[in-house]
């Protein structure tokens, strides 16, 4: 019996052992990954100006590619190709700082897509999903204050959601945040998510001598929270659709949608407040 019972209870000691060695792989593939793409991410967010705006435009052609296809518009298609041309006409429109231009090419482009797609009111979603994301975070870094600042701070707040979710999640368990949308999410994962992000703005704000590390922790905490609802929102999607990845273009990602969903979101969320304090980026500080 005693025999039985010391095997009962390496069991139980070693199933976390065990569960914790099989996130090792995909962990090991997601931190490779990013340690590809976010150097190069990085510096082009801190140069800014046309690095930056070319960094954009090749993740959005990326996107645009990834999209077509989850829609069922795989370019070459016409809807596919007026989606990706609205794109690309809208970016060089904001980096010349034409940001309202290109909003109307966006939605000329929306348009277009619809009617050149018999109707396939999902690609032409595709040129506000994709495409505002993409001029919110031109926007923010022309700011020659504060730009180069909000977006590093964008970038590390959504990226340290990610992997706090994602850690804490995997370590943690627990009830499921949205079991029919997305199995392997929990409220665990969200509240570590937030709370990584939250941490980021209380750091970023010690570092640039704001003074104000409460407020920017409240803002990142808010920030991260948007970005693991867009997360979810994409993982609807492609439930949707009926894939499990949009592509398998970046090792332990999937896509580069399923790299960025959360960020599309994040950007639209700080351009908003933005927006709403004068444009001042900086407005909680």
């Amino acid at each position: 019996m005693r025999w039985a019972n010391s095997i009962v209870g390496s069991d139980a000691t070693v199933r976390p052992v065990a569960s914790l060695l099989s996130l090792q792989a995909p962990l090991g593939r997601r931190i490779g990954s990013a340690l590809v793409m976010g150097p190069p991410a990085l510096a082009c967010a801190y140069i800014g100006g046309l690095p930056f705006a070319i960094l954009i435009g090749a993740i959005l052609l990326i996107l645009v590619w990834e999209w077509s296809r989850l829609c069922g518009a795989a370019l070459p298609a016409w809807g596919g190709l007026a989606l990706l041309a609205s794109l690309l006409i809208a970016l060089v429109l904001a980096v010349q700082g034409n940001f309202a231009v290109a909003g109307v090419i966006l939605a000329i482009g929306a348009v277009v897509a619809l009617l050149s797609s018999a109707g396939n009111a999902w690609l032409a979603a595709g040129a506000i999903y994709l495409g505002v994301p993409g001029l919110a975070l031109l926007w923010l870094r022309q700011d020659p204050e504060w730009g180069r600042l909000a977006i590093l701070w964008l970038l590390a707040v959504v990226w340290a959601s990610d992997i706090g979710a994602y850690a804490a999640g995997s370590t943690l368990g627990g009830p499921r945040l949205a079991p029919r949308i997305s199995p392997n999410k929990t409220w665990s994962g969200l509240c570590g998510g937030v709370g990584c992000a939250a941490l980021v703005g209380a750091v970023v704000a010690a570092l640039s001598g704001s003074g104000a590390a409460l407020q920017l922790a409240a803002v990142s905490a808010g920030i991260g929270f948007v970005a693991q609802m867009g997360d979810l929102a994409e993982s609807w999607l492609k439930r949707r659709f009926g894939v499990k990845d949009v592509s398998g273009l970046i090792p332990g990602h999937g896509g580069m949608l399923d790299r960025v969903d959360g960020l599309l979101v994040a950007a639209m969320a700080t351009a908003l407040i933005a927006v709403l304090g004068n444009g001042k980026i900086w407005i909680w500080l």
